[in-house]
């Protein structure tokens, strides 16, 4: 798609019902510090503040977003830091595990499924529009990872409750909105909450300036590839090992640095192999996400 046509169907109607049925369609289905990833951080005060904006999918791509479900728990082997196959619609072995403890009818092993519950999180593109505590971001474009609270603020803005409310498409250059990225630590852990998005208006005034922005974005589709996921074998061999039930299996990237929600990722540079770390196991977190992953386990369950 050419840059023309991309503003040839700047309005809400076409391009933001693809992407309504497109999450619809994802909903029904189902996964060491990357420099092209953006990531906020609190001041002195444990606040966070910027402003971004999201944009168009990349050149030769549709969807403006990648979705990518991923597992991070400790065993008597270790840790499981993986991406789930669950992501692209297949099998994926802690799922089928998690299932069986579901399926068990004892309260223990649910709250074993809850600490390996699938963790989700999305993809997009960004502007970085203002960034108080890392100036220096400020006019680049960068990958944003974030968690299922923004992205329902997303689809909020572009399917508004009340009658009242105009919807917008934040993914447009020319009828986006920036969003105010507002952060509050709540009971030890970070809150969206009052984070929203701004009265619409273009990025930019200049055209030319926008495509240059629109030409340095990077691939969505390349998160969810084959080369992503490891195969099914692979992934049960290191289970196992991480349970404490067979020898260990070459595992890679387990450092726990750089990670803001949940780890499993995107991986843009070659694979390191690294020994397992042996920290101890992170505070449970209920949020948002565990709803899904509940759902998830009692549909399987109930299959």
């Amino acid at each position: 798609m050419s840059f023309a046509s991309l503003k040839k169907q700047s309005n809400l109607g076409s391009l933001t019902a693809k992407l309504v049925k497109e999450v619809e369609k994802v909903n029904n289905t189902g996964g060491g510090g990357d420099e092209r990833l953006w990531k906020p951080e609190l001041d002195k005060t444990g606040n966070g503040y910027a402003v971004v904006r999201f944009l168009p999918a990349p050149d030769g791509e549709e969807i403006p977003w990648a979705k990518l479900y991923s597992h991070a728990f400790q065993g008597p082997g270790g840790w499981y830091i993986e991406n789930s196959l669950t992501t692209t619609g297949g099998k994926d072995p802690v799922s089928d595990y998690n299932r069986e403890l579901w399926n068990s009818g004892n309260e223990s092993d649910k709250d074993v499924v809850r600490k390996q519950k699938r963790k989700l999180s999305y993809y997009s593109n960004i502007y970085v529009v203002k960034d108080p505590t890392n100036p220096q971001n400020e006019g680049k474009v960068f990958l944003f990872k974030f968690g299922k609270k923004i992205f329902d603020k997303v689809m909020e803005a572009m399917q508004p409750e009340f009658e009242d409310e105009t919807p917008i498409n934040p993914f447009d250059f020319w009828q986006g909105a920036n969003f105010k990225l507002k952060i509050k630590k709540v009971a030890g852990f970070w809150n969206y909450d009052s984070s929203e998005f701004d009265s619409v208006s273009p990025l930019l005034d200049d055209d030319d300036a926008l495509e240059a922005l629109w030409k340095k974005e990077y691939s969505l589709t390349a998160i969810t590839a084959a080369d992503q996921f490891k195969s099914y074998d692979d992934l049960e061999k290191r289970l196992k090992y991480v349970l404490g039930k067979k020898k260990p299996a070459v595992r890679y990237d387990e450092s726990l640095e750089g990670e803001s929600e949940g780890r499993g990722s995107y991986e843009v540079a070659e694979r390191t192999v690294t020994k397992a770390v042996s920290s101890p196991p992170p505070t449970r977190k209920v949020d948002a996400d565990e709803d899904d992953a509940l759902s998830y386990f009692q549909q399987l369950a109930e299959s």
